[in-house]
């Protein structure tokens, strides 16, 4: 089954889906027919053929929840490395600058533990733990603070005070 926006079932809502199926296997062994048990269990006929197959190759274990299909990969020593390299910095990894990307943080990833994600994969693990999206802040290095408040205090009032009466005196007031 698929989900829009790359949604997906809660465990709550794994449970539930799970229970429609153990019913679903007892209407079987009851002997009831595909289309009594999709009516009484307000499903599509297809799944409860699916399902019925799946019973009769595998029992109850073929109906049983396969879980999370998300589930994170990398354990809770594995995370613990992972942030202390994170912190060492990208320069540290063989970068040229001190940015991480979540491409980097992927291919490091990759590097220490063998385990492939995607950038997706790799953004939601990093929030899972914490992490936060940041963007360096890019000023340039002339850049000078008191003359830009100087600016924004003295100058800028006067600017608008003269659009707003040139704009007045288009409308014609």
């Amino acid at each position: 089954m698929r989900y829009p926006q790359g949604g997906g079932l809660t465990d709550a809502e794994r449970a539930v889906r799970e229970h429609v199926r153990l019913q679903a296997v007892a209407g079987f062994e009851g002997g009831e027919k595909n289309r009594e048990v999709a009516t009484a269990l307000r499903v599509l006929e297809r799944s409860v053929e699916r399902w019925r197959r799946q019973w009769r190759e595998e029992g109850l274990a073929g109906v049983a929840s396969k879980g999370s299909p998300g589930r994170p990969r990398l354990s809770d020593a594995q995370m613990a490395r992972l942030e202390r390299e994170l912190e060492r910095g990208p320069l540290a990894h063989g970068w040229a600058d001190q940015r991480w990307t979540l491409a980097r943080v992927k291919t490091m990833i990759g590097r220490l533990f063998h385990v492939s994600y995607t950038v997706e994969g790799t953004w939601r693990l990093l929030r899972r733990h914490g992490w936060s999206w940041q963007q360096p802040a890019r000023r340039a290095i002339e850049r000078d603070d008191d003359a830009v408040e100087l600016w924004k205090r003295e100058v800028w009032p006067r600017l608008t005070d003269r659009f707003r009466m040139i704009a007045r005196v288009a409308a014609g007031r």
